[in-house]
């Protein structure tokens, strides 16, 4: 049970019309809320929502992923999408959530805005009106997935008390590690979290991908007594960031999709089994939760 959960559901409730999902679950009940963050920015967590989100869509699982930085959306632009002001007709009940949403087969986007002035400008509260679209929208799907917004604003730091799960990205450089360390202090000594889920992206070798969970696994249980649950890194690709996302979204067979594969399996293993028991494996088969040594 969260700390803050009371207050968290206090609702900003939209009109929304009855929707039919004829669709058969895999999960009955409750969808799992994944929030992707990280305490700068800069460092794929975009990139990791939307191909985390894509892949456990094409496994079977009905996938919502939102897109919390409410003003400044990068979802919509990854997937070649045009920019629109639906979250801001949203919040305003001009449209439906239903009519807002993007869908490619078992994945739905709820992108947000780019530079809405009108949204700049209301008075409503944006992390709370995001609460009320987790709570109306949680038992339509399997699982939900929130690229949450970098840094410790208050908005940031709601959403992802209220998720089941955090996976924290962190990337080589000293202000990534500290930055995204000062978010894990504020999560727990604020809001009482004390499991998080780490990934490493942009690692160039084995030894550096060592040295950073090392760093940041020791520091956490020392000085906060937390744990951080590794589920692995992610290789540096060298190239333009439309490259690397041009390649990791189409290619099945590439380093960077296995790289993937190996997260999402772990994560599996390491907690959605804690959740349901007769959880399906990515690979198919049914499996006990068993402790994994995460490698890039």
């Amino acid at each position: 049970m969260k700390n803050a959960q009371k207050w968290l559901l206090s609702q900003n409730s939209f009109n929304e019309n009855s929707t039919s999902y004829d669709d058969v679950r895999l999960n009955q009940g409750k969808a799992i809320t994944i929030s992707v963050a990280s305490g700068k920015g800069g460092v794929g967590k975009t990139s990791i929502s939307l191909k985390l989100s894509k892949m456990l869509a094409s496994t079977g699982y009905k996938v919502l992923l939102i897109d919390c930085d409410t003003n400044l959306s990068n979802t919509a632009l990854k997937l070649g999408l045009p920019i629109n002001n639906d979250f801001e007709l949203l919040m305003r009940s001009v449209k439906t959530f239903d009519e807002c949403l993007y869908k490619e087969g078992k994945f739905h986007l709820l992108s947000a805005c780019n530079g809405s002035t009108e949204l700049f400008e209301t008075d409503k509260n944006h992390e709370k009106f995001l609460i009320d679209v987790l709570v109306k929208a949680e038992n339509k799907y399997d699982y939900i997935i929130l690229d949450s917004p970098a840094g410790i604003a208050k908005e940031t730091l709601t959403l992802n008390a209220y998720s089941d799960h955090r996976f924290v990205v962190v990337t080589p450089d000293k202000s990534s590690i500290t930055d995204s360390y000062s978010l894990l202090k504020i999560l727990n000594k604020k809001y009482g979290i004390c499991e998080n889920h780490l990934i490493v992206n942009k690692v160039s070798n084995k030894n550096q991908y060592k040295r950073i969970v090392k760093t940041l696994s020791e520091t956490v249980e020392n000085f906060l007594s937390c744990r951080l649950q590794v589920l692995g890194g992610i290789e540096f690709q060298a190239g333009e960031v439309d490259l690397f996302d041009g390649i990791l979204m189409g290619e099945a067979k590439s380093s960077l999709h296995q790289s993937f594969t190996n997260l999402l399996g772990r994560f599996t293993e390491q907690s959605v089994c804690e959740h349901l028991p007769n959880q399906v494996m990515l690979n198919g088969s049914s499996q006990k939760r068993q402790e994994v040594q995460p490698i890039c």
